[in-house]
């Protein structure tokens, strides 16, 4: 049987080109894509610095969804040089045309002193625990480890706040922040799942800490039982990679965006007005062609009479449900580093007649705030009249 796979390599060889592994580093830092397909266990070893590394037996699966250009150059790098053969031929196969393989595999690239890591590994508990994420090749464990080392803020532990909480909470984002300095009332029970009776007349962020502790011990909740004002938004905002807007006043909303503007940090918004629900994320420091603020949607608050509170207007219990579950949503593909983003676009839900609205959101060219290229050029925090609260 030894003698069958040695012809059989010796006749790969005749079609798949190998190169040193002095060759295939030069090539990876001209822009090569170096793929490491050895199995997980060989990897947690230590695999070449800034690979991409997909093991044999999925290469083909995902190998599409992380390179589309079949003129792209790949330099595949097993143990020795023997399955990278076997899989640069199965890629050659599917059409890419720039496949090489690594001759003396990651053997040879550690002899030769060439940079390598020791990537960072899931916990045994994390891959049980996470482990539908896992399988999906956009998630997998890379974007899992994305999520674990993921801080995200929620402004606001009410109605949309509370499934933001909760889903990130699940979805194992490590570090969640939530500032709020409300009670809980007996009238958020309708529609704000953190809390329960027991939890009335105790401070919100306290309440949203004991739920989301009991549902997830893993990770960090750090909480703030203050106002979001002018004089710690930005201390604030600094620590976190992205920023959950579930607020419903105008000068928070405002402030929110202002700051994470400044601080170049995506604003996943979300709002609920009785049957309608929105939701929207505004990222001007996105490298997209359209990434408008929450200013160029709307330039200044409405008057109150246009802008009714929900303790003023009421609001269907369930909307900030779905409304929140499509923040939340919005957070984890941003953290991980997956899918379409919602920059640019305004999604609207109508729960009342089960209708659903997509609007494009323009950059406005002079927006005072989106537009500015440097930080002392940047205008102040505008304080507005507080309509309504959080």
């Amino acid at each position: 049987m030894q003698i069958t796979v040695d012809k059989y390599l010796n006749q790969l060889k005749d079609q798949i080109k190998e190169i040193d592994v002095q060759t295939a580093c030069q090539a990876q830092v001209q822009g090569a894509v170096l793929i490491d397909i050895r199995e997980k266990d060989e990897v947690h070893s230590g695999s070449p610095k800034d690979a991409l590394r997909i093991p044999k037996g999925l290469l083909e699966m995902q190998i599409t969804q992380q390179i589309t250009d079949a003129n792209k150059e790949m330099l595949l790098i097993c143990a020795s040089g023997r399955r990278s053969l076997v899989a640069a031929s199965c890629l050659a196969e599917m059409g890419y045309q720039k496949v090489y393989s690594v001759k003396g595999g990651f053997n040879e690239w550690k002899n030769q002193s060439l940079p390598f890591e020791v990537p960072e590994a899931l916990k045994e508990a994390d891959f049980e625990r996470y482990k539908r994420h896992l399988l999906i090749p956009e998630v997998g464990e890379e974007g899992q480890l994305k999520l674990l080392k993921g801080k995200a803020l929620i402004v606001g532990a009410g109605g949309i706040g509370s499934p933001v909480a909760w889903y990130l909470a699940a979805a194992g984002v490590g570090t969640l922040g939530i500032i709020d300095n409300d009670v809980v009332d007996a009238t958020n029970l309708q529609r704000q799942i953190l809390h329960t009776e027991k939890s009335v007349n105790t401070p919100k962020v306290a309440s949203a800490r004991a739920r989301l502790e009991a549902l997830n011990s893993g990770i960090n909740i750090i909480t703030y039982n203050e106002r979001l004002t002018k004089d710690n938004v930005e201390e604030i905002f600094g620590q976190y990679d992205v920023v959950l807007d579930g607020t419903d006043n105008f000068t928070t909303r405002y402030l929110i965006n202002d700051a994470c503007v400044k601080l170049k940090i995506p604003n996943i918004h979300g709002s609920v007005f009785r049957f309608e629900g929105q939701v929207a994320t505004f990222w001007p420091a996105h490298n997209s062609e359209n990434a408008p603020c929450y200013r160029c949607l709307y330039p200044s608050p409405p008057p109150p009479e246009l802008a009714p509170s929900c303790a003023e207007a009421g609001v269907l219990g369930v909307l900030p449900g779905m409304v929140g579950v499509l923040c939340a949503t919005e957070a984890i593909k941003i953290l991980a580093g997956f899918g379409e983003l919602m920059v640019g676009k305004l999604f609207a839900y109508h729960a009342d007649s089960w209708h659903f609205d997509m609007y494009d959101i323009e950059k406005d060219p002079d927006c005072s705030y989106c537009n500015c290229t440097k930080e002392e050029e940047y205008p102040d925090y505008v304080e507005y009249t507080t309509y309504c609260s959080i």
